[in-house]
């Protein structure tokens, strides 16, 4: 990443972040949402990238479903699994309007998540989860397309690194449209209130 990369990155981060913990957001706009309204934004408006079967994916695929866009990394220890486990909660928590909810995950990582990795990773959170990952070039626009951070930190062997990343997500309603920023932390019922409104119209 060069100096420039580093620098938009860091305009588009919300805070520092060690290792792969969270990094949190402004309070923005209130309003009747649990996480931040961030509609209208002329940022994280889409992505194009291939999932684990080679197919190129965009937000109007899953048109008619509201869904959650998160950046993160299989071997993160901490924010990646406790954020996708959150969702799949959220999805069961809803009923029958959970299947109108789609995860997708976006790997920073793409040196060591392989298609059969990525996978492996999101559908042991739920079947439905999508998994998409991109060349190191093409992770770079989508990372600067939302706004997110991330970078890599040295192990003690080349294969041993960590990635520091963006903690929150982003939520697209059923129309395809960016609405929320959702908050590392916010926890489940929060989630869910949130999507039970954009389901409904909100």
């Amino acid at each position: 990443m060069t100096l420039l990369d580093r620098r938009v990155f860091a305009l588009g981060a919300l805070a520092a972040l060690a290792g792969c913990k969270p990094m949190g957001g402004s309070d923005g706009p209130k309003g009747a949402f649990k996480a931040v309204d961030i509609t209208g934004a002329d940022y994280a408006k889409d992505f194009s990238l291939p999932d684990v079967d080679g197919k190129v994916r965009t937000i109007a695929d899953f048109k008619g479903k509201a869904v959650l866009v998160f950046f993160g990394f299989a071997q993160c220890p901490d924010v990646c699994p406790t954020t996708m486990a959150e969702l799949a909660q959220v999805k069961k928590q809803l009923g029958a309007d959970g299947e109108r909810i789609q995860g997708v995950f976006i790997t920073v990582d793409p040196e060591r998540d392989t298609p059969e990795v990525l996978k492996g990773y999101v559908q042991n959170f739920d079947p439905s989860f999508v998994a998409l990952r991109g060349t190191p070039e093409q992770t770079l626009a989508a990372a600067k397309a939302f706004k997110i951070f991330y970078e890599k930190v040295p192990g003690k062997t080349p294969g041993s690194y960590t990635v520091n990343h963006t903690a929150a997500s982003y939520v697209f309603d059923p129309q395809g449209r960016v609405r929320l920023y959702v908050r590392y932390g916010s926890g489940p019922d929060a989630l869910a209130a949130d999507f039970r409104q954009l389901l409904q119209g909100a």
